[in-house]
């Protein structure tokens, strides 16, 4: 069996219509959904993308591979997905993001060359690149946000789109009224068509690279396709630039009262430059439309490469899995972008479609198991055929789920991490770097989060209030819950989490391995082992080379 393991950039957990979303339709997802398993409580370890994707490529917490915002490179010699399945004979090949930042560092120390094979893996979190492209393609008096070299970019070149960075000037831009660039970096141009043929644009580009790797890749593999979009900037080309109108644009789940006397960490991300824009009614009325043309533009595209998956007969031979790195805030919570714990940031999408007979009674169904995105790195271990190292991979298997199966146990909560310290909310604050840290904790209905530097926490009861505009953690009546919450997260906090060269079947072998090899220290007079322990230490003297008992006088 092959997987294709797809992945959108900050694609909210409710704009699919499987999901419930008033307006947008979405028949490709909801067709994996009918195939498959929606899981409908998943969270990702991190509401920013490298954080959360560094989590998801090793299956490990931001706090344990330690990349924990983007561009923290992960620290080389983790174990990631693609070592995991190279092991069990599938290969884990790339296409498009990652937002891996290599060390550098530790490999030059290590004396890895990054174009050897094992540094190149090394460089791209653990896949064989078929083709990576991060997708941002900013360019400043600093030059170019990303300095490696964009294949999309070359291929705009080939197609006739001219200049030094066409992903700029013409797939984010569009045309002003008198002919000059409108960019889509300016909220102001969102309504405004891509000035680019479509099937030129980022999204359909990728997936013709995939269906390539399909007509070409020998299994089995993973395919990790990992769409830019709907990331910002957004901008979409014709037609789906006028799908949506402003009479789509649903009114912000935002209340007053989150505005008085707000937590401080809570109240410095209100007044960032993101949220100050989607405070404003105009912006939400340009850019969600552009977003949901988008995503309406991904999921014509999953048509697209579910149709060739088709065709080619693989379609039944191929698990499918749809996610997202994290959610968009759009205004909601007086925010922009991810970064805290709403659900609209931290809560994604995820989709699960097993062509296996042993999957079939739970097609079309909803899970509402308390999931988090690392467990999908241990199922596709256990889908390969392997058993999931636990004393590496944090999560858990997603397989009893879809086989209709309830987990002897399951976790009890969820946990998300974010650290801010390179943020200007660090600065607003007045932390030290080591306090610009937050840990989310949510049990299904109660959600705490912990803020370091000596802040109060936040706590929102999702029962009572599912929109989350009440923060009850200055509530002396939570006493109790917030109590049960914080030891939730101290049992996370005391986990095993770096002892990942030996597992648990090595400590069994390892007990006792020493004695049997004639390490006895501590005995008394030896029967307190096996005869066979000491054997080696028993018997005739063959040489005495004392003089006492040589029996000489001295």
């Amino acid at each position: 069996m092959n997987i294709l393991f797809i992945m959108y950039d900050q694609l909210r957990f409710d704009y699919l219509s499987c999901a419930g979303h008033p307006h947008l339709e979405t028949p490709n997802f909801d067709r994996v959904a009918a195939m498959g398993v929606r899981f409908t409580e998943a969270y990702v370890q991190s509401p920013v993308c490298g954080a959360s994707r560094m989590s998801t490529y090793t299956g490990r917490y931001a706090s344990s591979h330690g990349a924990q915002w983007n561009g923290f490179p992960l620290r080389v010699g983790e174990v990631t997905l693609g070592d995991h399945l190279r092991k069990l004979g599938m290969n884990a090949y790339l296409l498009g993001k990652t937002h891996m930042k290599v060390d550098a560092e530790g490999m030059t120390r290590l004396g890895l060359a990054p174009d050897s094979v094992i540094g190149a893996r090394q460089a791209e979190c653990g896949f064989d690149a078929w083709v990576r492209d991060d997708g941002l393609w900013g360019q400043g008096p600093d030059g170019f946000y990303d300095q490696k070299r964009s294949p999309y970019n070359e291929y705009l070149k080939s197609k006739g789109y001219d200049g030094e960075n066409p992903w700029a000037d013409y797939a984010n831009a569009g045309v002003d009224e008198d002919g000059n660039i409108a960019s889509g970096w300016m909220f102001a141009n969102a309504d405004k068509p891509a000035n680019i043929r479509e099937e030129d644009s980022e999204t359909p580009w990728l997936t013709s690279e995939t269906m390539r790797f399909v007509d070409e890749a020998k299994g089995p593999w993973l395919a990790h396709v990992s769409f830019i979009k709907p990331h910002w900037p957004y901008i979409v080309p014709a037609p789906y630039h006028d799908m949506f109108g402003p009479n789509h644009v649903p009114a912000p789940k935002r209340h007053p009262t989150e505005q008085r006397d707000p937590h401080p960490v809570y109240g410095a991300f209100m007044a960032n430059k993101i949220a100050q824009a989607f405070q404003q009614d105009d912006v939400r009325r340009k850019v969600i439309p552009a977003y949901m043309g988008l995503i309406k533009q991904c999921d014509d595209q999953l048509g697209r490469l579910l149709g060739h998956l088709e065709t080619t007969g693989k379609l039944d031979d191929t698990m499918i899995v749809l996610t997202s790195d994290h959610g968009d805030y759009l205004g909601d919570h007086w925010l922009g972008e991810k970064d805290l714990f709403h659900e609209p940031s931290v809560k994604v999408p995820m989709i699960v479609y097993d062509p296996r007979p042993e999957a079939d009674a739970t097609r079309g169904t909803t899970c509402d198991a308390l999931v988090e995105q690392i467990d999908l790195t241990a199922t596709f271990i256990e889908a390969a055929g392997g058993e999931v190292p636990t004393h590496i991979v944090e999560g858990r298997s997603l397989m009893p789920f879809l086989r209709g199966e309830t987990p002897e146990t399951w976790r009890d909560f969820v946990i998300s991490e974010y650290d801010y310290s390179v943020t200007p909310m660090r600065a607003a604050l007045g932390v030290s770097n080591d306090d610009a840290r937050l840990f989310m904790v949510y049990d299904g209905r109660y959600k705490l989060i912990h803020a370091e530097g000596g802040f109060r926490p936040m706590l929102f009861d999702t029962q009572n209030d599912p929109d989350e505009f009440h923060d009850l953690g200055a509530d002396t009546a939570q006493a109790e819950i917030i109590d049960r919450m914080y030891g939730h997260l101290a049992q996370w906090g005391r986990r095993n989490a770096q002892r990942v060269t030996r597992s648990d079947a090595d400590l069994a072998a390892m007990r006792g391995a020493s004695a049997r090899k004639g390490i006895l220290p501590f005995l008394v007079d030896g029967t307190e082992v096996p005869n066979e322990w000491t054997e080696k230490y028993r018997g005739r003297a063959r040489q005495i080379w004392t003089k006492q008992e040589a029996g000489q006088d001295g």
